[in-house]
């Protein structure tokens, strides 16, 4: 790595965990230019050297929060009994997680920037923060590093075709459902006040996933 490239890692660095302590402390909505910028020590104009706009910033600023998803996926998995439980607990996990930090998710993976090389964004941070890539995150981040939301949740689904619990031909139509169903329960929890709890919300939208899925399935 050359000077110019280390330096732009440390300028990154103090940007991001700026944006990371306001958001911490104050929430995301508290997140502006001049008040990252004057938290990091530099003006407004250096920081768009670096970044695109608020979103941007914001952006890799929140890619912290997928750690604590990647290093919870364990315990909800375990005692998974096929590829379609473990789908749907993948699923219970990502729900918990999402509609606890709804704006949160919601910038990672359906903001302006997260079909704009996710993958390239995600190892960009890490390059700087190597401390937070757990090994469990190791192991996830194949999948989330897929731009595409679809492609990477037929990706988990995809053992179940092999396991001959799903026709190959459903897997796609199954998945955009799916996909559906959370897109519109995270909207929900986008809101003020927020139609339902944590639980209830991740209930509700395991349950409407598991009854799609039941009417595909095999066995």
């Amino acid at each position: 790595m050359n000077n110019k490239e280390i330096q732009k890692k440390r300028m990154l660095s103090y940007f991001i965990e700026a944006a990371k302590k306001i958001i911490e402390e104050e929430g995301l909505q508290a997140v502006t230019i001049r008040k990252v910028a004057d938290m990091a020590g530099y003006n407004s104009a250096t920081l768009y050297n670096y970044f695109e706009n608020l979103n941007h910033l914001i952006f890799f600023a929140s890619m912290q929060y997928l750690n604590e998803y990647a290093e919870s996926l364990h315990e909800f998995t375990k005692d998974s009994k096929n590829s379609v439980e473990r789908y749907i607990n993948v699923w219970r996990g990502f729900c918990y997680h999402s509609f606890a930090r709804p704006e949160i998710y919601y910038n990672i993976f359906f903001s302006e920037f997260s079909n704009k090389k996710l993958d390239l964004s995600i190892r960009t941070y890490y390059s700087i923060f190597p401390e937070e890539l757990s090994s469990e995150s190791r192991e996830v981040f194949p999948m989330l590093l897929e731009d595409d939301f679809l492609l990477r949740d037929m990706g988990y689904l995809k053992p179940a075709v092999e396991e001959g619990l799903i026709k190959e031909e459903n897997l796609e139509e199954i998945s955009d459902m799916c996909v559906l169903i959370y897109q519109g329960m995270l909207s929900r929890m986008l809101k003020e006040p927020k139609p339902y709890n944590i639980e209830e919300a991740a209930n509700k939208t395991i349950r409407y996933m598991e009854q799609i899925i039941s009417s595909y399935t095999e066995v």
